[in-house]
């Protein structure tokens, strides 16, 4: 299919995509339970941290809304914690888009492609498009700093709940809370790293939007059903 050409103006041919499988199942399984977890871990880590004025006119012991919103902190922070435990597994035996040589830069094309991006998406100095199937190079950076963050915060969440917990997994990190100087130290960084996931969201659901919109390829979609579009005149 050839596109409207004017007078003395040669026609050329549009460009041909092709689908290509990117994310799979549990990829996309665990971007969304991830999600989910960081949502509510964020909303009741605030709340623990600065609990709301709530006056009710019966007993305290016949409300236990703080211990609810408690509650669902800590189950959440176990769904988060062995969802994480999957990824981590995904990323040795997933496909070439999941595995870890794409987090973390390894070869001199990766460096180059994270300043090109940075000169696109960020500095805006650069129109030069960097089209990537998968995780562009600086993404895929950012990204593996996330799961070290999701793995410090994990830590230290287990670590604060182990003075009040006898379950093994827990106490496996009762040793962090002396080794960081105590439990307000350990509750300080764990709540300062919360604004951090706040931040990340921020910034990942406006660059996701912004590829959408930019190159058009299914980017949205793709955590969805798993395909992307690629023009098949180019080679990835």
């Amino acid at each position: 299919m050839a596109t409207k050409a004017f007078v003395g103006e040669a026609s050329t041919p549009e460009p041909r995509f092709r689908r290509v499988y990117v994310w799979e199942l549990p990829v996309r399984l665990y971007h969304w339970v991830n999600a989910l977890c960081v949502v509510v871990l964020c909303a009741t880590g605030y709340l623990i941290g600065k609990p709301l004025a709530i006056t009710y006119s019966s007993e305290a012991y016949q409300q236990y809304w703080f211990g609810t919103v408690r509650f669902f902190h800590f189950v959440t922070a176990f769904v988060f914690f062995f969802n994480f435990l999957v990824r981590i597994y995904w990323g040795f035996v997933g496909n070439s888009y999941a595995r870890w040589t794409n987090f973390i830069p390894s070869r001199p094309a990766q460096w180059k492609e994270m300043v090109e991006v940075l000169k696109v998406d960020v500095l805006q100095v650069s129109f030069r498009r960097i089209i990537t199937v998968g995780h562009n190079a600086l993404a895929g950076l950012i990204y593996f700093l996330s799961f070290l963050a999701f793995l410090f915060q994990a830590v230290t969440g287990f670590a604060l709940y182990s003075s009040m917990s006898h379950s093994w997994l827990p106490r496996m990190f009762a040793w962090i809370v002396p080794a960081m100087g105590g439990d307000f130290a350990v509750r300080q960084w764990h709540h300062v790293f919360m604004w951090f996931f706040i931040l990340f969201v921020l910034v990942h659901v406006y660059l996701v939007f912004y590829h959408d919109y930019i190159e058009g390829r299914g980017t949205t979609s793709s955590m969805v059903g798993g395909w992307k579009f690629d023009r098949e005149d180019r080679n990835e």
